[in-house]
């Protein structure tokens, strides 16, 4: 029996508040590689614009350490926790919500987390939402999202007829961002969820957002296929950078897929913001 490695609390809060942190002031170089490639392909004198101050911006948070965008993001964080790990020294989630907490303390974050009936705000950005998986070994992964509030309003979960096959999700997805137009802030990462359950469809398309930006699916075949088409079809809608036109409105279209229940085809659509904001790290 192998033996049980332990991980204290604090080290996962520090770990935690540094993601947060790092995430929402820097940008990926997988995304700032993908909107210079999109740079070559516009043609739009207002969408070249667009690009090219997403770019500067980009710069300019780095280097000042000031976030990327106003909207610092309600914190998703993703755990797979090696099943032989012990934590010690505290609790797995209330170490979680304190690395949240300390980071927008520290990052002067907006506080956008709020109750959703009374609109109270929580003023520190938890509870973070936080999706835990126990998977074989002795590490902690832990992924950071900063999901800005924008994009995420234009997210859906369908129930299709199980008939509609690719060419159905391909038009369905497509329909989801013309109807979306300029508000989740295209350039978009589009994270496809395919099969499972509704709930499941819903994860697993936020799940394809941690895949860096333009990355195909790594089984090939149909799946990269359908990504391939999606986003041609999205680009050909002519939304284009911020909305003002032009043949850059997606990045990339990210698809994962899981078995279902032979009457069901669930289909959700994520839309990420050009500022595709996340970290990792493996305890």
């Amino acid at each position: 029996m192998p033996p049980v490695r332990e991980i204290s609390a604090e080290t996962i809060t520090e770990t935690v508040r540094k993601l947060y942190l790092l995430t929402n002031v820097s940008l990926g170089g997988d995304v700032r590689d993908a909107v210079r490639e999109g740079l070559k392909r516009e043609t739009s004198p207002a969408g070249r614009d667009a690009l090219e101050k997403i770019l500067e911006n980009a710069d300019i948070a780095e280097e000042t350490g000031i976030p990327i965008c106003q909207d610092t993001g309600l914190p998703i964080v993703f755990l797979e926790l090696g099943q032989d790990v012990h934590v010690s020294g505290g609790d797995l989630g209330a170490a979680v919500q304190e690395g949240i907490r300390r980071a927008s303390r520290d990052g002067y974050f907006r506080k956008s987390v709020c109750d959703p009936l009374t609109r109270e705000n929580t003023g520190d950005n938890t509870p973070a939402v936080v999706h835990t998986e126990i998977v074989p070994g002795d590490g902690l992964r832990i992924a950071v999202m900063a999901k800005g509030g924008g994009s995420e309003n234009m997210s859906s979960v369908d129930m299709m007829l199980p008939g509609a096959g690719p060419e159905g999700i391909r038009d369905l997805v497509v329909e989801r961002v013309r109807r979306a137009g300029p508000n989740p802030c295209p350039p978009v990462i589009v994270g496809v969820g395919i099969g499972g359950s509704l709930e499941r469809a819903a994860l697993i398309s936020k799940k394809a957002l941690l895949r860096p930006v333009g990355r195909p699916h790594p089984s090939g075949g149909p799946p990269a296929l359908l990504e391939r088409e999606i986003l041609e079809g999205i680009n050909r809608l002519g939304i284009g950078p911020q909305g003002y036109g032009g043949a850059v409105t997606a990045l990339a279209v990210h698809v994962e897929m899981e078995p279902c229940h032979l009457a069901s085809l669930p289909v959700a659509v994520t839309l990420q913001c050009h500022a595709a904001r996340h970290r990792e790290e493996t305890l």
